[in-house]
């Protein structure tokens, strides 16, 4: 058993940026631009510690209305500090990370909610090396946000600085991308289709694969600002099921909302979450001598179909918390080049410094040239135990272990499961939601045991 509130500290930071509602806080103009500042801020000060020379910023965003207004305000108070800012518009989260680096920035931000409805905004911070900003960076942001007041550190006027667009920004990143697809292979003869969530990759992606050679069939590709991620994306694969079916493709393919995230849809029309790409990519490195200790990194939430099959083949698993940063971060620190979570963040160290759905893609899509195999036979190389999630909204956070008869019930239904499945309950880092797992081999009693924590927990948290 495992439990995990998902409490921090941090009041403006969650697992994965800043997020909330737009134009309620902390997604205001007011705010915004004092991260900026914030941000704008550290920057002038490592360069009076360093010597170095005038800092740019990277600013790119997905498809959301509101993304017009928090980008203007980002870049103006990031401007209020005498820093440069390179606007590159709708770009995967990826991308900014690639950019960051490939523009030799001193920072990268990505203005998004991932896979959020459109009325949610966020903002997600790159260090200069492409990689997600440290904690500590966090606190610093919030710190001088919530308590400092940086109107006396503004610039002078000449200093101020500057923003412009960069117009080819998304041709590097298609390059890029491209380039991690064995040059020896195309993608002529495959039919693919391809779902965008009316997201930051309704023209990226599209270009990637069919530079490359396929035949794409385009859903979810006609972003309004307000129809991000609604019933399309990596959310909500089954239009793309249906159409893999209909077009009779060789595969589907489901970006969520910044395209960080990758489900895939195989020809007959049947989902392959982030633990079938994993498992199916960890087993041909392997074989091919190139998964970097024999290990792949997962979260909690992956399924133990996916732990089974790695022992069997002499692959090491190894579990972090729910994040993908948590994953990233692991990685890192042990020299991992594999690893990522069930809802689609696939990580390629050797490649990227986060998730990419487009670069996930092409690894599967490779791995199905070279064996010469249907997506479907890819498919079924990891088998899923049964598994029940079920997401519950809630008012208050606390600690689950204070609410009397939690730990009695959860007791309870874990000696049920017999040593055969586990039980999984945690608090989301970017949403007020509460979310229940329980793995086990009965479908029906799973259900029912996911059912009852949930039911408890709503009743308890809610009226709390």
């Amino acid at each position: 058993m495992a439990m995990q509130t998902g409490d921090r500290k941090n009041r403006l930071f969650g697992t994965d940026g800043i997020r909330g509602t737009a134009n309620k806080y902390p997604m205001i103009p007011e705010v915004v631009v004092k991260i900026g500042q914030a941000i704008g801020y550290i920057l002038q000060q490592r360069k009076k510690l360093n010597g170095a020379h005038s800092h740019k910023v990277v600013i790119g965003k997905d498809t959301r209305l509101s993304g017009y207004m928090i980008e203007q305000a980002l870049a103006s108070g990031l401007n209020s500090m005498g820093i440069q800012v390179q606007l590159v518009g709708p770009l995967p989260t990826p991308g900014i990370g690639f950019l960051t680096r490939n523009m030799r920035a001193s920072a990268g931000i990505v203005i998004s909610a991932s896979h959020n409805a459109y009325q949610d905004n966020g903002i997600k911070v790159f260090a200069a090396d492409g990689f997600k900003i440290s904690e500590e960076m966090e606190l610093e942001i919030e710190r001088l946000v919530l308590e400092v007041d940086l109107n006396a550190d503004l610039p002078a006027s000449p200093f101020i600085g500057r923003s412009r667009r960069i117009e080819d920004a998304q041709g590097r990143y298609v390059v890029y991308v491209k380039n991690t697809f064995p040059l020896e292979y195309t993608l002529d003869g495959v039919r693919l289709v391809l779902d965008t969530a009316n997201g930051a990759a309704y023209k990226v992606a599209p270009a990637i694969f069919e530079e490359l050679g396929a035949e794409v069939i385009q859903v979810g590709n006609q972003p309004n600002g307000t129809n991000i991620n609604d019933k399309v994306g990596a959310l909500y694969p089954a239009k793309l099921s249906e159409a893999v079916v209909q077009y009779r493709a060789d595969v589907g393919i489901s970006l969520d909302g910044d395209a960080d995230r990758l489900i895939i849809v195989d020809e007959k029309g049947q989902i392959m979450n982030g633990d079938h790409i994993l498992g199916i990519c960890a087993l041909h490195m392997k074989k091919k001598g190139t998964l970097r200790n024999n290990t792949l990194v997962v979260t909690e939430m992956s399924n133990f179909g996916l732990e089974k099959k790695m022992n069997e083949s002499g692959i090491k698993v190894i579990k972090t918390g729910v994040g993908d940063r948590y994953v990233v971060e692991e990685m890192r620190k042990n020299g991992y080049n594999l690893g990522g979570e069930q809802s689609g963040h696939v990580v390629f160290l050797d490649h990227t410094t986060t998730g990419d759905g487009c670069i996930a893609a092409l690894n599967v899509l490779a791995i199905m040239k070279q064996t010469g195999v249907k997506m479907s036979e890819l498919n079924r190389i990891i088998e899923d135990v049964p598994q029940v999630l079920i997401n519950c909204r809630v008012k208050n956070r606390k600690d689950l272990a204070t609410i009397p008869g939690y730990g009695e019930l959860i007791e309870g239904i874990t000696k049920k499961l017999a040593g055969e499945g586990r039980v999984f309950v945690r608090f989301s880092g970017t949403e007020p939601v509460l979310r229940v797992l329980v793995e086990g081999p009965d479908a029906r009693a799973i259900a029912s045991y996911a059912e009852e924590i949930a039911g408890f927990l709503e009743k308890s948290l809610l009226g709390s």
